[in-house]
């Protein structure tokens, strides 16, 4: 009996609509970001309003009482802290500062920029300044992204190369391959070793945990030489190697120190190493993000319409390989080519879409084309065939996720 049309038609109509799979997985992602940023307000405004409001009580009291103990009117008072507000934000200070615009200060000040960090300790108060430094984030900030990328790239190959030589080190203990094995043409025969790629979850655990370490080292550093406490030293580093930059505390910034050259070089290589870390860290956690993204979506398939999921299981239920399929088979296609004057017109009246025929022909060419391409991936060369050809040039993601694509093992086409 053949399915009604508007059954069997209602998901081919649902992948051509608008709201396709991207556009909904980007619709939820909004949405989740929306509410995620609704409960971060929520929470900072409980934990910091009240501080704020006890804080700007305390200076009120004492602004009163400095104006009666000294007899200076209040808007002379205010006059001067307006003064001593626009003298910090020029970057003086009570204490003796290195110096903002010597070549080691705007060599910091350039590093903040492109690398998007922005503390905004220092900014250009000429007009020249202001300008150039448009054209200069425009080329350096895209640069240092670039940069970042290729750094990913590299971060994910390495870590792809220990964890599949640690792989292959259990496999050999295991006894399921060979003491005098080595890698190269002879893989493809290894069924254990083809296709394999390193888990997301083990990738973002040993990011996670460089991280930690480094940002744990660098507090220390930052402990011993600014004198912060040990908290705000691990705050400093998550808000520096985050780029998020709020420049409350800036380090390297008094005009001398103990051991001055050794401490800034330590400082631009824990906050290079930092930023280069986390940022590859948060691009594995959003291919993370985008598995659960996509596990929400499957939940919502189909739910809409019941006749479309019944019609697809009644379907999946008839090509499915079970115990006595093949001789129920068997009976189908004898009757069939006796009713039918061909095999299409037979699956075209019977519902199905395609004939064991058509899909051994077709599944012999796709395994041919993924065996190649994963022959390459295992041995290091890059992806040149493309299975399915009506994508577009950016199917296989921009940036970040197109550089993480089909490295990792929830990344991978075969999936």
């Amino acid at each position: 009996m053949m399915p009604p049309r508007g059954a069997a038609g209602s998901c081919r109509r649902r992948r051509l609509a608008p709201l396709n799979e991207d556009n909904g997985r980007f619709l939820l992602l909004a949405a989740l970001i929306a509410a995620y940023l609704s409960a971060g307000a929520t929470v900072f405004s409980a934990l910091e309003s009240p501080s704020e409001a006890a804080a700007q009580l305390r200076w009120n009291r004492t602004l009163h009482n400095f104006s009666r103990i000294f007899n200076i009117s209040l808007p002379e008072l205010r006059a001067f802290l307006r003064s001593y507000e626009a003298a910090m934000a020029a970057g003086i200070r009570v204490d003796a500062l290195r110096p903002r615009w010597d070549f080691p200060g705007a060599f910091y000040f350039v590093g903040t920029v492109v690398s998007t960090i922005g503390f905004g300790m220092t900014t250009p108060a000429t007009v020249a300044g202001k300008v150039f430094l448009i054209v200069y984030g425009l080329f350096g900030c895209a640069g240092t992204i670039l940069f970042f990328n290729l750094f990913l790239e590299r971060i994910i190959s390495l870590l792809a190369f220990i964890m599949k030589a640690c792989h292959e080190r259990q496999l050999r203990r295991s006894g399921l391959l060979p003491p005098n094995f080595r890698r190269g043409p002879a893989m493809s025969g290894v069924g254990s070793l083809v296709g394999w790629k390193p888990s997301v979850y083990h990738v973002m655990l040993i990011l996670g945990i460089f991280a930690i370490t480094l940002s744990c080292c660098a507090s220390a550093m930052y402990t011993a030489v600014e004198g912060w406490n040990y908290i705000d030293s691990l705050y400093y580093c998550f808000v520096t190697f985050s780029t998020i930059g709020f420049g409350d505390l800036v380090s390297s910034q008094n005009a001398a120190y103990q051991n001055q050259g050794l401490y800034r070089f330590g400082n631009f290589i824990f906050i290079l190493m930092g930023v280069c870390c986390i940022y590859s860290l948060f691009n594995v956690i959003s291919i993370v993000i985008k598995q659960v993204l996509n596990w929400v979506l499957k939940k919502f398939e189909c739910r809409c319409c019941p006749k479309c999921h019944k019609s697809s299981a009644r379907l999946g239920r008839r090509n499915a390989i079970t115990p006595g399929a093949r001789l129920r088979r068997h009976n189908i296609s004898v009757d069939a080519d006796g009713q039918y004057d061909s095999d299409t017109e037979g699956r075209r009246l019977s519902g199905e879409m395609i004939s064991m025929r058509e899909l051994t022909a077709s599944s012999k060419v796709s395994l041919a084309i993924l065996q190649k391409q994963l022959s390459e991936t295992a041995n290091g060369y890059p992806r040149n065939v493309c299975i399915n050809t009506r994508q577009n040039g950016f199917s296989a993601g921009v940036g970040a996720l197109a550089i993480m694509n089909n490295r990792l093992a929830e990344t991978s086409d075969s999936r």
